[in-house]
């Protein structure tokens, strides 16, 4: 994949905007496991987009094809991803299903195998595709699950641009028309993701575990008379111990009654 040799300056600049928006968008996440793991997940992502953005800059400024650079896209994407995906999962359902022990290790290296063999690191866009799509699947359902059908749209519509743009963004020939076409598409769906996610790290402010306890306490039938979730009321308790007041009094003829 070589790099495009008539590429304005203003567009190599352009590119790092998605690429913020992006990274600024998975830290967000981390509202919502309470994990130190997406912070590495967004340093990985944001660390291969940064490379490819900083590789069309040096072209754009006359400077040498640094394919190595270029080429850290994917690998890092994929890490990424997989990483970010794993750790949602495992915070909600509290442990990593066996299913995906074997899949995030096992794709992540048979693309790398392919890459190294067709000396390309394309093959890794399958990776990339793969874990970047269960990710935006588990959040959309996340974000229906909380009622929040604008975050659900909004991250649908970022997958969607992610199936398109990819396989351009792999080829070749692109004239500056398109590219300008790619990339003001891919800064308005990252956009449209980070709004997703600080939707959903607003609602969910909390990691689950201590969110689901709040939230259980607040929808307590009795939390709105003040009594604590974890008093136990037992039916009938005024009732005896009223009754129990009354057997106490004295009654007519019985010893002290007077």
């Amino acid at each position: 994949m070589s790099a495009p040799m008539d590429y304005p300056l203003s567009l190599a600049i352009e590119d790092f905007a998605p690429v913020l928006l992006t990274t600024c968008g998975v830290l967000l996440l981390r509202r919502l496991t309470g994990g130190g793991w997406v912070v590495v997940a967004a340093g990985l992502i944001g660390t291969g987009g940064f490379a490819k953005a900083a590789a069309k800059l040096v072209v754009a400024a006359d400077g040498p094809d640094l394919p190595w650079l270029r080429g850290m896209l994917f690998p890092l994407l994929t890490l990424g991803f997989a990483l970010l995906y794993v750790e949602l999962t495992r915070t909600a359902t509290g442990r990593i299903p066996r299913w995906l022990v074997i899949l995030a290790p096992g794709l992540t290296a048979a693309c790398a195998v392919g890459a190294v063999l067709a000396a390309e690191t394309l093959p890794m866009l399958v990776s990339t595709t793969v874990f970047a799509t269960l990710t935006g699947i588990h959040l959309i359902g996340l974000a229906r699950q909380r009622g929040d059908t604008v975050a659900a749209a909004l991250i649908g519509v970022q997958l969607l641009a992610f199936f398109a743009l990819g396989p351009l963004a792999s080829r070749s020939d692109q004239s500056v028309a398109l590219q300008w076409a790619e990339q003001v598409c891919n800064t308005a769906a990252q956009a449209a993701f980070l709004i997703a996610a600080w939707r959903l790290s607003a609602s969910l402010g909390a990691p689950p575990s201590r969110l689901s306890r709040k939230l259980c306490r607040n929808h307590h039938p009795w939390a709105s008379f003040g009594i604590d979730q974890g008093s136990t009321v037992r039916p009938g308790a005024g009732t005896r111990a009223s009754g129990e007041r009354r057997d106490r009094r004295p009654r007519p003829g019985s010893p002290g009654s007077g």
